[in-house]
């Protein structure tokens, strides 16, 4: 039997991809497509790499026929999220949400008044599967309270990144709580708003820091996340760097070194079981264009001996495992369903 589902937002860059992979999913029947200022337009007006054996309609925002679907996916710019969900949830408690924007993903309301400001609506379960956590340190906990779970709130694409980069040598107690995370990034991750640092003149031949000196809006995330894994506060030094690519982020992590000997056991063994995430074998580097398209996670990592220092290195599709990815893994496993199910593994380089 099919599931029924919305996308709120899927003009956007991420619901749009959200919608490339529902449309591989066996058993989910996409019911409404919503947004606010391209609703009257075709998918295909705003979306022309979508175009198939249906082109649908985008409508105007509609709580009560959100609230007939079993879930709804939101991809919303922050603040809107929140606000719909609280209309959604009062006429259905049984709708699932999945919320690929930021409104839920802070525990602590001081880092969203800090970050973001605003109201801060709450923290929902986090739908990052790959998460490690203190009390067990394979992905399958996290997995699990999503599994559970009604509403899930999706991570940040940096965090993502950094996060899958660094957490099994912190979990393992192989490296120093500090941190210290350097990005290369798409310009995709900035979304379809017209800037001028965004536009091709300022974007080609060029690489671009942004939001440097403790600033970005993902920084308490990754924080969040590393506390989660190390159970002690972890100090993140986060420089993102755009460069001109469409997709992709190339994290490069390093921290000071406690134990070398055991660095490629850790990864092995918390991403022995992780179908989106792969450790590469010794000597293969990963690189953005190796997972374009795709859902999956590049991991490499080693010890510098010179400097005692642990490099550790992801490579994400930022609208795919950054995005898509975390948002397909948490709706497979609401449902009790394989956790892949419908997500793009092998890359078109």
């Amino acid at each position: 039997m099919s599931v029924n589902i919305a996308i709120v937002g899927v003009s956007g860059l991420a619901g749009g991809e959200v919608y490339r992979y529902l449309k591989a999913h066996p058993q989910v029947e996409i019911t409404t497509l919503q947004a606010y200022r391209t609703a009257g337009q075709q998918l295909c007006e705003v979306h022309p790499q979508l175009v198939a054996d249906s082109n649908p309609t985008i409508l105007p925002v509609d709580i009560p026929r959100l609230a007939e679907c079993d879930t709804v996916f939101m991809a919303l710019p922050h603040g809107l999220s929140a606000e719909i969900a609280e209309q959604l949830l009062a006429l259905n408690q049984d709708t699932r949400i999945i919320d690929i924007g930021a409104d839920y993903r802070l525990a602590s309301e001081s880092d969203w008044q800090t970050f973001y400001g605003g109201k801060w609506a709450g923290h929902w379960c986090y739908g990052l599967p790959e998460l490690l956590q203190t009390t067990e340190r394979e992905p399958k906990a996290q997995a699990t309270e999503i599994s559970q779970a009604s509403t899930v709130a999706l991570p940040g694409c940096n965090v993502t990144a950094v996060t899958l980069a660094v957490q099994p040598a912190l979990a393992s107690g192989l490296i120093s709580p500090q941190v210290v995370a350097t990005l290369a990034v798409g310009y995709s991750g900035a979304g379809k708003a017209l800037k001028p640092h965004l536009l091709a003149t300022n974007a080609l031949s060029n690489a671009n820091p942004y939001s440097v000196g403790g600033v970005h809006r993902h920084i308490p995330e990754i924080a969040q996340n590393l506390y989660t894994v190390a159970s002690q506060h972890v100090s993140v030094v986060f420089t993102p760097v755009l460069v001109p690519m469409n997709r992709g982020i190339l994290a490069t992590v390093t921290a000071p070194l406690l134990n070398r000997d055991k660095l490629r056991e850790a990864y092995e063994v918390a991403y022995a079981n992780t179908p989106m995430v792969k450790l590469l074998p010794e000597g293969v580097w990963p690189e953005t264009a190796s997972v374009q398209g795709t859902g999956m996670a590049h991991i490499q990592i080693v010890a510098d001996r010179q400097s005692d220092t642990a490099i550790m290195v992801a490579a994400i599709d930022n609208l795919g495992k950054g995005t898509a990815a975390n948002a397909l893994e948490s709706f497979n496993l609401m449902h009790g369903w394989e956790i892949d199910t419908a997500i793009p593994k092998v890359g078109v380089k």
